[in-house]
């Protein structure tokens, strides 16, 4: 498999997935179809409700340039959340509700719910959660399990930089991303396994389904999956994010990523052997402590603080981002991020200031790109 660098930079693109919330007490509300339908007015195909009631989604078309990226990530927010606000609701971008709603979660009819009832029962019960996830245009589906393969040690670094779930049943959990921890107990969740190519990858896929782990391939929920329905690799490790610049940023940063490791998957190297349990142990410390603690260096197998291995990520990609023109954003991007704290910390401060009503105002201030 051979991969020549390409000048034209790789098309990309994000989903956004948020929470509606009463606008009086902040309880996630089971109302998304209203702001969906408000929404699609302006934004057509672009909205669309999720999993639960509580919750629903936005995606960008493919993009080229990072302008074109963050013009469209803000428009969406400003019409979902002016959308929610009519209604008497607010949109919120957090990982996990900072007031607890009701469990389990009302959800969204129709026959692939109720096989994905029947099928993972309890589960259900924590699925009010929402992510970010970056779709990067890799239409070679061999080239994409190998990118895959070369991103796992990369994930926790990534977690770092969006942990954006604090909360859960209206309490603090402690972690920066507590919406991480849920997810290890679904059968096909978290960091992928390594495959030896995409015929690989659809064998254990259909072997999967075969025993009844999944419902159809979209739920396949491993962190970076070659996407079932664009000839895409989605990244899907990500909370969602504080606001559109993070989410924007993140963004920016996945995808000279993935760039750079196609580049080295093209010409044959082999992606790093990280054991499961390190891997397992590295995600565990980024939801734990997001950019404010140690991040365990799967390269070396030591702790190292979180913001060193962020910056030590920007560096690995500096050539792709000034390809891009897109160098000097990210870091004073990163620089902010340091400087002020993720998502998590920022709930937490607000919290500080006035309890959880606070955080609801404060996240949603932020999601509608508020000042």
């Amino acid at each position: 498999m051979t991969q020549q660098p390409s000048r034209t930079p790789l098309r990309f693109g994000v989903e956004e997935e948020f929470l509606v919330v009463d606008a009086a007490t902040g309880v996630p509300a089971p109302r998304a179809a209203e702001v969906v339908e408000k929404a699609f007015a302006t934004l057509g195909a672009r909205v669309s409700g999720e999993i639960t009631t509580l919750q629903l989604e936005t995606r960008t078309d493919p993009c080229v340039g990072m302008a074109e990226l963050a013009a469209q990530v803000g428009h969406a927010r400003r019409v979902v959340a002016a959308a929610a606000d009519a209604a008497g609701l607010r949109l919120l971008s957090a990982g996990s509700a900072p007031v607890a709603g009701p469990v389990p979660p009302p959800m969204t009819v129709g026959p692939r719910q109720t096989r994905g009832i029947e099928t993972f029962r309890g589960l259900h019960d924590e699925l009010a959660i929402c992510a970010l996830h970056v779709h990067v245009e890799m239409p070679d589906r061999d080239l994409a399990v190998a990118v895959s393969n070369h991103l796992r040690p990369h994930l926790p670094v990534l977690l770092t930089l969006t942990a954006n779930s604090p909360y859960w049943d209206s309490r603090d959990t402690g972690y920066a991303s507590w919406r991480t921890m849920t997810w290890p107990r679904w059968p096909v969740a978290g960091p992928p396994p390594r495959f030896d190519s995409a015929a690989h990858y659809d064998q254990v896929v259909d072997t999967l389904q075969q025993a009844g782990a999944l419902v159809d391939r979209g739920t396949v929920f491993w962190d970076v999956r070659p996407s079932a329905t664009h000839p895409t690799l989605e990244i899907r490790v990500a909370d969602a994010a504080l606001t559109a610049d993070e989410a924007v940023l993140y963004a920016v940063l996945v995808r000279a990523l993935v760039t750079h490791l196609s580049a080295v998957a093209g010409r044959g190297e082999p992606a790093p052997d990280v054991p499961e349990q390190l891997l397992r142990a590295a995600y565990w410390r980024a939801a734990r402590d997001g950019l404010d603690g140690d991040g365990l260096d799967l390269a070396t197998a030591r702790l190292r603080p979180a913001g060193e291995l962020a910056r030590d990520l920007v560096a690995l990609v500096e050539p792709q981002l000034l390809a891009n023109g897109e160098h000097e954003h990210v870091v004073a991007g990163l620089d902010r991020l340091l400087d002020g704290g993720s998502g998590s910390r920022r709930q937490r401060a607000a919290a500080q200031r006035g309890g959880p009503a606070a955080v609801v105002d404060y996240v949603a201030e932020q999601t509608a790109g508020q000042r």
